[in-house]
């Protein structure tokens, strides 16, 4: 039969318009959301928003004998899982747990964090994720606020919460129960805290929300910790798995509180982000759908649990898809791709630096020995994002911007290097329809101050041209604000404090990311910097994240955080690199000199580097995002650096030379201008 005589112009035409338009890209994207979203809808409607409903649904199908659920060379069936959450439940409420109320849990990756976790669900109550990393004041401080009377924690945690430590913090020892074997159990009252407005368990619910609202401050003088060892877990696996009525878990709305996940606190106490069923239900359900998840993936996580991305959008969307999640205790890029081996995993889960520390290990034959066909996540940087690819032969990368408490993200599916770096791409469609709840608003560069620039005619602010640099707001309902943005639990000064009003238009409102941004007329959005990350030298904004991905290029360089130090008797602040060097090999002459011709051939001059402080370790988050106010602090004070190990250099005729205290001297007494 003769081909049409059209065909082949209107296909290449149509392939044309795709390629400009992205209709593809925008149709996969847009119909994972809308589907998310009327699922919620009808979820909300049925009154079953609880996402244990679904795992009970999964427990309850044909999928019952799938596996959900892999760690430590063990696994648990969707029925199984199902059967173990319930008995969790059971000991949960006769430990006095009621609808609704928050507890607290402080645990490590395991599948025990998912049974306490979907236990507490099945009853109604509402966790606070703990940072198992967290000690001393940041610990007591997560607790305190997210009002919990009863504390869980694992094994590891132990040594966290000695009489000692918490005398030290406020707290005064009681009597453990006498049916609770010694050790098990530890009761506390806080020192200086009033009596609990509210006592009965509904009075404590209506005081929570009140709190989160900001209207009172309800604080409970009790504190009950309990720590997990065998015999305990023994114990519940024991119980009868006895499944609580559906009117424990309804009530629920979209935007009400599923759970409390912390900030990372990198910049001060980590404050609690009120988790939405919105952004657990129809968050899991999105993600689910744009990884375009199979009934055979196998996703693997790393990440901890006590993250959004690993729980919320991680464990969330792999029960939304009712596919199978393995799960490590921890990130260690020495045993990270046995584990993806050894599970089959499709699917591989990242967040920070985490595929830096996987591209900087010896390379080995077995690199491209595995099933994965995508990897995701957020905070690939664009220095390693197509060496990762190539070296592992990963062809898929999804790249999502977004805070815990953020009303919004930001998502990129790259497959070629047209997107590659991108926190987020939108096609002509999706502009269309997600563009209008983003600005980019203009910032003042010669005051480097952190508001944005309004016109001084209307009041509003200024929006930016293409590719300029400024802060991504998104937009709220000016006459619901909590329809999106939940804010801060408990803490209506730090809520208020995200959300900028008269931006557009008189009486609208956004909430503030924090960030900068800049997007291009192809739909891509580029990560800028940390609002307040850039610092201004020589009258030049020096944007951190620029400098960190010239300096990651350079074959010495493992890991390098930039950040501005005050210099004596110069105006603004000097760039300064943390880095750690392959290997921690010592920073030879050579590998100094090799340093600065990098960053002077690379960079504009006034972004050159003055100062390297090298370290034998970087200080993270756990999930691996650098804090850099650690180094901050220090400065180029050369005494409290060198007590700590680390050594600084300074750019002198050419290449990085020691900085000494002599040096700093004639700094401060002004026979130096950098």
């Amino acid at each position: 039969m003769q081909a049409l005589p059209y065909a082949v112009p209107a296909a290449a035409a149509l392939a044309y318009l795709n390629g400009r338009h992205a209709f593809t890209y925008d149709w996969s994207l847009l119909s994972s959301l809308i589907s998310g979203s009327v699922s919620g809808a009808l979820s909300q409607k049925r009154d079953d928003l609880n996402l244990f409903n679904i795992l009970e649904s999964h427990a309850r199908s044909s999928r019952r004998d799938h596996t959900w659920i892999m760690f430590e060379g063990r696994s648990w069936s969707y029925a199984e899982a199902h059967s173990i959450v319930l008995k969790y439940g059971t000991w949960l409420k006769e430990r006095g747990v009621e609808k609704n109320e928050v507890v607290a849990m402080d645990f490590w990756n395991s599948e025990l964090f998912i049974w306490v976790w979907f236990g507490l669900w099945s009853i109604g109550a509402k966790p606070a994720f703990i940072n198992y990393n967290l000690t001393g004041k940041p610990l007591l401080h997560t607790i305190k606020t997210s009002t919990a009377r009863l504390v869980l924690v694992d094994e590891n945690g132990r040594g966290k919460f000695t009489n000692d430590v918490m005398t030290e913090h406020g707290l005064v020892a009681r009597p453990g129960d006498a049916g609770m074997p010694e050790g098990r159990q530890a009761k506390f009252e806080y020192e200086d805290e009033p009596e609990p407005l509210s006592s009965s368990p509904k009075q404590k619910v209506e005081s929570q929300i009140q709190e989160a609202a900001g209207n009172s401050q309800p604080q409970s003088r009790k504190l009950e910790i309990i720590f997990f060892d065998q015999g305990l877990e023994n114990y519940i696996q024991s119980l009868d798995p006895v499944r609580q009525p559906d009117s424990v878990r309804q009530g629920q709305k979209l935007p009400d509180m599923a759970m409390l996940i912390y900030t990372s606190g990198t910049t001060g106490l980590p404050k609690p982000a009120v988790v939405s069923w919105s952004k657990a239900y129809v968050g899991g359900k999105f993600i689910s759908g744009f990884l375009n998840l199979k009934r055979d993936d196998i996703v693997h996580t790393s990440m901890p649990l006590y993250h959004s991305a690993a729980s919320v959008l991680g464990l969330g969307a792999v029960l939304c898809a009712g596919v199978t999640m393995c799960l490590s205790k921890k990130f260690s890029h020495k045993t990270f791709w046995t584990e993806v081996r050894a599970s089959k995993a499709t699917v591989i889960h990242y967040v920070g630096e985490t595929c830096r520390y996987l591209l900087a290990a010896p390379k080995s034959p077995l690199d491209k020995e595995h099933n994965v066909r995508l990897a995701w996540g957020n905070g690939l940087r664009p220095d390693v994002w197509e060496p990762f690819k190539q070296r592992f032969g990963i062809p898929t990368i999804v790249e999502l911007y977004g805070a815990t408490e953020g009303p919004g993200a930001l998502f990129n599916r790259s497959t070629n290097t047209f997107s590659t770096g991108a926190i987020g791409r939108n096609g002509t469609l999706a502009e269309l329809v997600l563009g209008r709840n983003l600005e980019v608003v203009r910032l003042d560069p010669e005051s480097g101050s952190t508001e944005p620039v309004r016109d001084a005619k209307t009041g509003l602010c200024q929006v930016t041209e293409w590719s300029e640099p400024g802060e991504l707001l998104h937009k709220l309902d000016p006459a619901d604000i909590n329809a999106k943005f939940q804010g801060y639990f408990g803490n209506s000064k730090a809520t208020n404090s995200k959300v900028l009003r008269d931006v557009r238009k008189k009486g609208d409102a956004y909430f503030r990311t924090g960030d900068m941004m800049k997007r291009d007329q192809d739909g891509r959005w580029f990560f800028v910097d940390r609002l307040g990350d850039t610092f201004r030298w020589k009258s030049e904004n020096v944007s951190t994240a620029e400098v960190s991905d010239v300096i990651g290029k350079h074959d010495a360089i493992e890991e390098a955080a930039v950040y501005g130090v005050l210099v004596p008797r110069h105006d603004g602040r000097a760039g300064c690199v943390a880095a750690t060097l392959k290997d921690n090999q010592a920073p030879h002459a050579q590998t100094l000199k090799s340093l600065a011709d990098h960053v002077s051939k690379n960079l504009p001059r006034f972004a050159v580097p003055l100062f390297l402080r090298v370290t034998k370790e970087m200080h993270k988050t756990g999930t691996n995002k650098y804090q850099k106010h650690v180094f901050q602090k220090d400065g180029i004070l050369v005494d409290q650096i060198e007590q700590t190990g680390d050594v600084l250099f300074w750019l002198k005729d050419g290449t990085y030379e020691r900085f000494t205290a002599k040096d700093l001297q004639n700094v401060e007494g002004g026979g130096v201008k950098l």
